[in-house]
């Protein structure tokens, strides 16, 4: 831990020197991820409520033993700025709570905060345990973690957290943070579900500043981070060619809301409930992105409108290719279902992207390159959520900060002729309350898929 520790404290002093004054480091950063419930104990810490107003770095054994509390608290004091980082916190429990683990504790993936004179000021519990952190309990009740500073208000949820509606849109709806803290270990899973691509679309969506730190390790196909506004990509990377990290820094606006840049309130369905369906290609047919059936229906042209529909979800598109290829296909999609595989959760999406190859069959598989330019592309569906997040990808898996728009009436367009070929433009759209009722997402409640198969599926969609 502390030879991750100086990685993250060499980051933390060179954006203070830049005059940085929040940073945000990976979930998994400092004790990893390749553990059991039994291995990973002796890293835990008691991480005691932030009420208790306390600096580990100038009384380290208030709580117990705590050398990573002390010391991420030293990098905050020592460089005057905020640290967030992603530990492990343990909670003793015993007979007289009936949810009790049978070792007599709890283990909770846990988010700290620490502010520039090394104080804790925030402390969040992982509440959606992706498959597979069985190291982990997730706490009784999701908990809405905010915390104010001299430059605005933050809250904080880690990596799964971000596809279901508690805590994450508790935050930003009801709560009204200006910023997200996002530590993540994210899988990227092509067409929707990268890194980069789906958190800045939930930055827009939701329009909330949102500072995403993902794990690196192109192994396990985790890459991408970034520093995102409601208008777009402040900065961004992603890099599947090496094993180095990145220290990113932008400027963003602490209030968003208050900027004359962010973006107009958006009726998601309004233009796409408003017009006739366009020609519909009589040779719609089925195709599988992430064990969701898709209904598709191809380009044939280079130019036009079309509409696809699949139960109560009718996707729009107008567009004009710069050139049709032969050699490349490009499809409209729509799926409106629940998505069952490594959770539980209703989509409305719809979407333009291209396939690997000439072939029908293989529309929806995962592609990282193409070679077609737009003219112009209008996007909408008749969603009947109001989450929708819009996310437009290019070939070589880069994103388009300031070449396409979202209007009020729910059309994603773009500006000007893209300036790089399109893998997809996509509005993913978040259904919550049609989600199943839960107690919380504990591993249980996953179908019972074992992780074991679910990397393994992963890693052939994703041909590693």
């Amino acid at each position: 831990m502390n030879k991750n520790m100086d990685v993250l404290e060499g980051a933390i002093k060179e954006a203070a020197q830049q005059g940085a004054q929040i940073i945000v480091t990976p979930e998994d950063g400092i004790y990893g991820w390749r553990l059991t419930r039994e291995s990973i104990y002796p890293y835990l810490e008691d991480i005691p409520d932030p009420v208790v107003n306390w600096i580990p770095c100038t009384d380290p054994s208030r709580f117990g033993p705590a050398p990573v509390q002390e010391r991420l608290s030293c990098m905050a004091r020592n460089n005057s700025i905020y640290v967030v980082a992603n530990i492990g916190d343990k909670k003793p429990c015993d007979s007289s709570d009936p949810s009790c683990p049978r070792d007599g504790r709890y283990q909770y993936n846990t988010d700290v905060v620490f502010d520039a004179q090394g104080k804790l000021v925030a402390r969040y519990h992982k509440y959606n345990l992706f498959l597979g952190e069985t190291q982990f309990n997730y706490p009784k009740e999701p908990e809405a973690v905010t915390f104010e500073t001299p430059f605005g208000k933050f809250g904080i949820f880690t990596c799964f957290d971000i596809l279901f509606y508690e805590p994450a849109v508790v935050l930003v709806s009801k709560m009204q943070v200006d910023t997200v803290l996002f530590p993540t270990a994210w899988m990227n899973v092509l067409p929707f579900l990268t890194a980069i691509e789906f958190h800045s679309a939930w930055a827009m969506g939701m329009r909330v500043n949102v500072l995403a730190a993902n794990t690196h390790n192109t192994s396990m196909e985790m890459t991408g981070s970034g520093i995102y506004a409601p208008a777009g990509a402040r900065t961004y990377s992603y890099n599947m060619k090496t094993e180095d990290g990145h220290l990113l820094i932008a400027e963003l606006d602490a209030h968003p809301r208050l900027s004359p840049a962010s973006p107009p309130a958006v009726s998601w369905n309004s233009y796409a409930l408003s017009v006739e369906r366009f020609s519909q290609n009589d040779h719609e047919f089925t195709g599988i992105i992430f064990e969701d059936l898709f209904t598709f229906t191809e380009l044939t042209k280079p130019g036009g409108n079309l509409t696809v529909c699949q139960k109560d979800l009718c996707c729009h598109l107008s567009y004009k290719m710069a050139g049709k290829r032969e050699d490349e296909v490009y499809v409209l999609g729509a799926f409106d279902g629940l998505h069952v595989f490594e959770g539980q959760y209703y989509l409305q999406i719809c979407t333009l992207l291209k396939c690997p190859s000439t072939s029908l069959s293989t529309c929806g598989q995962p592609v990282e390159t193409a070679q077609t330019k737009f003219e112009m592309f209008s996007l909408s569906g008749t969603f009947g959520t109001s989450y929708v997040f819009p996310e437009v990808l290019y070939s070589g898996v880069q994103l388009a900060p300031g070449e396409f728009e979202v209007l009020a009436d729910g059309r994603l367009i773009n500006r000007n002729t893209t300036s790089e070929p399109v893998l997809t433009v996509t509005l993913f759209g978040r259904w919550y309350e049609k989600d199943p009722p839960s107690k919380g997402p504990s591993i249980s409640s996953f179908s019972m898929i074992s992780l074991q198969v679910l990397l393994a599926w992963i890693c052939l969609f994703l041909y590693c």
